[in-house]
């Protein structure tokens, strides 16, 4: 029998049991983390540019890191919520072909698992504001690190394994191709391995395609099959969503950080960075940063 090595880990931002009112209306949050929500009353909505899904009583919803999405509350939700930032060696998502709203009727043990996580991690609500734009801030994240830190190592692991059976819950099919259909082939998944192991590096399609011993445009062809992206755009989405984790979570500048993430001059970090994001790297950075 093969060994696996989980690779991935997490770090609690925010988990709390909230009510909601009109005021949680909020068009085109996007951030670097997941959020899972349960609701036990009322209702709402989440939506993207090709989805809206309702949120009602007995469900269980996530939204991976990364995802835009529109939030909203006609008139009162009752919302369990777990926020949490992914980390794996190779950069490489859970969810990295999956960017996109998804529902789970919650069983008894979806439940138990929350309350139990919301048990063991007291006073990690937001406290704030529900407004992302308020509290999505790098001092704030810096804050709950911290809180991180001082886990007992039985809350530690407990919480991990509990972030873990929940995000199980919605890994059905995750290497199947975006239509639903056959598994995405090995040398198109260690290309999408490779990428973001590698994204500081000068990479081209031409040296992605020669390193899995493919013609450039029969790989490009396969790429977009079974990822659903050109590898060129593949790998600006991916350069620009670590650009938006280090922008959030640090204080490195926009020269740093484009060079960081394989872009050899900030024009055209920024004018990657606005056509994935629709917004400047500066425009993003006062939305996570303290007024």
């Amino acid at each position: 029998m093969g060994k696996r090595q989980l690779k991935h880990s997490f770090s609690l931002l925010h988990v709390d049991h909230v009510h909601l009112d009109t005021r949680w209306n909020y068009k085109h949050v996007i951030s670097p983390y997941y959020r899972l929500y349960y609701i036990d009353d009322g209702e709402g909505t989440i939506s993207d540019p090709g989805a809206r899904i309702k949120l009602s009583p007995g469900n269980l919803y996530l939204i991976p890191s990364f995802t835009l999405c529109n939030l909203h509350c006609n008139n009162y939700l009752s919302q369990y919520f777990v926020q949490f930032f992914e980390e794996a060696p190779d950069g490489l998502s859970l969810f990295y072909n999956k960017r996109m709203l998804m529902k789970k009727a919650a069983t008894a043990g979806d439940i138990a698992n929350i309350k139990r996580l919301l048990q063991i991690n007291p006073n990690r609500g937001i406290n704030r504001s529900d407004n992302p734009r308020v509290y999505e801030k790098h001092a704030f994240y810096r804050e709950y690190q911290e809180l991180n830190n001082l886990q007992s190592d039985a809350v530690y692991l407990e919480t991990q394994g509990i972030l873990l059976q929940l995000l199980s819950r919605f890994m059905d099919q995750q290497e199947q191709s975006p239509d639903g259909g056959q598994v995405i082939p090995s040398k198109i998944m260690d290309t999408i391995s490779y990428i973001q192991m590698h994204l500081r590096e000068p990479l081209t399609v031409a040296f992605l395609a020669s390193r899995v011993n493919h013609n450039q445009d029969y790989f490009s062809r396969q790429f977009l099959q079974f990822t659903g992206l050109r590898p060129l755009h593949y790998m600006h989405e991916k350069r620009i969503e670590r650009a938006q984790y280090l922008i959030a979570t640090t204080d490195a500048g926009y020269t740093e950080i484009a060079a960081e993430v394989g872009f050899d001059n900030l024009p055209h970090f920024s004018k990657v960075f606005r056509k994935v994001t629709g917004m400047t790297p500066n425009k993003y950075r006062l939305q996570n940063r303290m007024v």
